[in-house]
């Protein structure tokens, strides 16, 4: 019996307070803030700036490099038909409707950076420097540029090139230029870089090397072979890849990857072609942004290739 009144008033106290907390709302304001790690940071593009001047025209001009923090393979480009928007110390925003700013298409590596890319046409191409530029604007102490824009990341599937669509804005303070960036490496990422020897394998078991690398006239020659293991002829696609170096620059005309001719493998057989791309001479340190058709026809994985030696 001396027990059993023992436990019974424990227990009618364990069953009130266990209750009592159902019903205990915290006022508003004081609920519970989601965790947050100590270090972390948004995985997004971001951008600094690196020269605030004034372009031929006596409009106000800004120098730009962006830098792919998002942890994987992305593209990005401002968003079609808006205004960057300068805003004063005061509040007063002025539309900046000159804005050039992406990577031209190409997928860039994360912790990369760049400061242009190229564009123009296949047989006139041009280097398109990453900059925007504000009509009658001045850029006082305390001014801030703003740039929507969108990226897509991870791997390219080009029945769904929109996939893993981001958009994001860029905030830029335009007192703080940056002068001394080196290129094309912002971050370094573990076992991102790959050498030029590296054996890939490809869609339906093909593997893809890089037998050659030669630094030509114009840019760089790059002799490729693909070994098809099946009982069928194939092509594994890897369009014309671009290159990026100690510039900032990514070197290629971008184009649709299934669209650039490539010769079709025999069964059990191996087979060589050479892709070439255009690049200043006295410009070193390049790397090759590589996208191989890999898993199914016309989805891409991407490989980060070191020819800095070159």
């Amino acid at each position: 019996m001396t027990v059993r009144k023992i436990l019974i008033p424990a227990l009618l106290a364990y069953l009130f307070f266990s209750f009592a907390c159902v019903y205990i709302v915290l006022p508003e304001g004081l609920e519970t803030p989601e965790a947050v790690v100590e270090g972390a940071e948004l995985k997004a593009w971001n951008a600094v700036v690196t020269n605030v001047g004034r372009s031929d025209a006596g409009d106000l001009h800004i120098d730009i490099t962006i830098r792919n923090d998002t942890g994987d393979w992305s593209t990005m480009q401002a968003v079609p038909e808006k205004p960057a928007v300068l805003t004063s110390s005061d509040g007063k925003t002025t539309n900046c409707t000159t804005v050039f700013l992406g990577t031209g298409g190409h997928r860039l590596a994360p912790g990369f950076q760049t400061r242009g890319y190229t564009t123009g046409k296949k047989d006139d191409l041009q280097t398109q420097l990453i900059y925007v530029e504000c009509k009658d604007a001045t850029a006082d102490a305390g001014s801030k540029l703003s740039i929507e824009y969108e990226s897509f990341g991870g791997i390219l599937d080009d029945y769904d090139p929109e996939a893993n669509k981001t958009e994001g804005v860029l905030e830029l303070n335009l007192d703080e230029v940056v002068t001394d960036l080196a290129y094309p490496i912002a971050v370094p990422v573990d076992d991102l870089i790959q050498d030029a020897g590296i054996s890939i394998t490809a869609l339906s078991e093909n593997v893809v090397n890089l037998l050659d690398v030669q630094r030509t006239d114009t840019g760089f020659q790059f002799t490729w072979q693909n070994f098809n293991p099946t009982k069928f002829p194939l092509k594994t696609h890897l369009g014309t890849p671009p290159v990026i170096g100690a510039d900032g620059i990514i070197y290629g005309f971008y184009e649709s990857l299934d669209i650039v001719p490539i010769p079709i493998t025999p069964p059990n057989e191996k087979v060589e072609w050479t892709t070439e791309v255009a690049v200043p001479m006295d410009v070193k340190g390049f790397y090759i942004l590589l996208s191989v058709e890999t898993n199914k026809p016309r989805t891409y994985v991407n490989y980060l290739i070191n020819i800095s030696d070159k």
